[in-house]
């Protein structure tokens, strides 16, 4: 199955806008029910994806990847972020323990984003007609990109939505030196991107995902691999 640099930006820029976006809107409700109004207030507690648009982190590095990925035969993470939406960690009720499920939300909206598109898969493949194909593509990339993002951000590394959780997990004087790492949390990241073990670190979680978001999808986990290897290479 071989698609051209157009036909992949089309089946991928639905998924990533709305995995990138509503990740950050699942924070910000979240955080308004646990008492911080500061993305409320924003106007960023919204679907609207207009509201959460990064011009450099929601579509132009994962153009660029895509582009790569289409020039040098693949191997590349998709992935790309929206504007982090603000959360004033000392204006929720209980800051410590809250802390945890502002960060959690994230990755639980890209988790049931992943499986809202393996129904979607479903559907496609009910269909059986020309216009399944497209249907399943999407989906596929929909499934592929959330994991991403709910693996990424599940890493236990400040400032990721991981390092949050373990924060809030971790009594207070360990948590609080826990957190000194955050300054340097995004060069750590490079660092493990730049030595190949990202792929490996995220691979656990991907692969649960997939195998669950297979089964709801009603095809088997090699042939969702499949897809995704056609629409990643």
């Amino acid at each position: 199955m071989e698609l051209n640099l157009v036909q992949k930006i089309s089946i991928w820029v639905i998924p990533v806008i709305f995995a990138i976006t509503l990740h950050e809107a699942a924070h910000g409700y979240v955080a308004r029910y646990f008492g911080d109004k500061s993305a409320w207030m924003l106007g960023r507690v919204t679907l609207n994806p207009l509201r959460h648009i990064d011009p450099v982190g929601t579509i132009l590095v994962p153009l660029t990847i895509l582009l790569m990925s289409r020039l040098l035969g693949g191997g590349f993470i998709l992935f790309g972020w929206a504007k982090p939406v603000p959360v004033n960690f000392s204006a929720l009720r209980n800051p410590k323990k809250d802390m945890l499920w502002v960060a959690l939300a994230g990755p639980a909206a890209n988790l049931f984003m992943a499986l809202c598109w393996a129904f979607i898969i479903r559907f496609g493949v009910m269909l059986g007609d020309s216009y399944s194909q497209p249907i399943v593509l999407m989906g596929a990339a929909g499934i592929f990109i959330n994991a991403v993002l709910m693996a990424l951000n599940l890493l236990p590394l400040p400032p990721l939505d991981g390092g949050r959780i373990v924060t809030s997990l971790l009594p207070a004087r360990q948590a609080w030196n826990f957190a000194r790492i955050e300054p340097y949390g995004l060069y750590i990241l490079l660092f493990f991107m730049a030595m190949g073990w990202l792929n490996v670190l995220l691979s656990p979680v991907m692969a649960l995902t997939l195998v669950l978001t297979g089964a709801v999808a009603g095809i088997g986990n090699s042939d969702l691999v499949y897809l995704i290897q056609a629409i990643t290479s």
